[in-house]
């Protein structure tokens, strides 16, 4: 049977029972039956009258064709919230400009900080600051050690996961390693908090911490770290920070035999010269040294 033929008398309810079978069977049934239900919940006032089937047809088409067309939309609304969600989160990253400056191995970086204080970080070591809130808080966070020169101004912090250090304007040089604090107040005064500890340390003053064990100490008269210079200097520390701290300025492993890492050890090493930063740390201990390869270097004890 023709198919505008049944829809017509289905729609006047004029169906015979064999037509009204046959009106089933077709493929879109289900949709014209949806479209009836639909109609019959609008308001009275809503409808508007139908002139002929061909316009009823057409508007039924027209609205399948809305829907089609609507749902190829879809994928690009998902697309335009996800632009805009990433916008979003992307322009908090921007304003919260946060600065972080990473060193490697033997890389010395200076950076000027925004009020025009200078910091010179050193190898193995990270910086983290935010340049948009500095006016308001002038405050940076420290992984290894820098040396800082601050300008007059509101109090200046450095966060350490060892400790706080806090300034008005000096130079000082902070040191944060695992196991290993230290503080050395070169110009001005600073404050140094610790697990609860304050101390305010004037220029030529050290403030050090070595696995939970706090010292301090007066008589420094340089004007700047040793580091800065490309040599490397230690009063009193274990050997094993030696190691570690020549490790980061030489891209070198040690292994040690039979060599007690924790014996105390004053003096330093150059950056600039891996033979003779060797015979720097090991002679004072009468220790030797064989370079097993580019990066490996055994120590060992001289025999008696």
């Amino acid at each position: 049977m023709d198919k505008e033929y049944l829809i017509k008398k289905w729609l006047i309810d004029d169906l015979t029972e064999k037509e009204f079978k046959a009106f089933r069977k077709l493929d879109d049934y289900a949709m014209h039956v949806k479209i009836l239900e639909g109609a019959q919940s609008f308001k009275s006032s809503e409808v508007s009258e139908i002139a002929d089937f061909d316009t009823f047809y057409a508007r039924v088409n027209k609205d399948k064709s809305s829907q089609q067309k609507l749902t190829w939309y879809k994928p690009f609304f998902k697309l335009a919230a996800l632009v805009v969600v990433s916008i979003g989160v992307g322009s908090l990253f921007f304003f919260n400009n946060t600065k972080n400056i990473e060193t490697q191995i033997s890389q010395k970086v200076s950076i000027a900080l925004p009020d025009a204080s200078t910091v010179r970080v050193n190898s193995m070591s990270e910086l983290t600051f935010n340049k948009n809130n500095w006016k308001k808080k002038r405050e940076v966070t420290l992984k290894g050690e820098a040396f800082f020169n601050v300008v007059n101004g509101s109090t200046f912090d450095v966060i350490t996961e060892s400790g706080k250090v806090s300034v008005l304007g000096t130079q000082f040089n902070v040191k944060s390693r695992k196991g290993y604090f230290e503080v050395q107040c070169f110009e001005g005064l600073v404050n140094v908090e610790y697990q609860g500890y304050a101390k305010n340390l004037p220029a030529g003053g050290t403030f050090k911490v070595i696995n939970g064990s706090v010292t301090s100490s007066d008589g420094i008269f340089d004007k700047e770290p040793n580091w800065i210079n490309n040599i490397s200097s230690f009063k009193s520390v274990p050997f094993y920070q030696v190691v570690k701290e020549f490790e980061r300025q030489y891209a070198v492993v040690f292994s040690m035999q039979n060599i007690d890492t924790s014996r105390i050890f004053t003096g330093g090493f150059v950056h600039t010269n891996l033979e003779d930063g060797l015979k720097s740390i090991t002679l004072p201990l009468d220790l030797k040294y064989t370079i097993d390869s580019e990066s490996r270097i055994t120590i060992y004890k001289s025999k008696p």
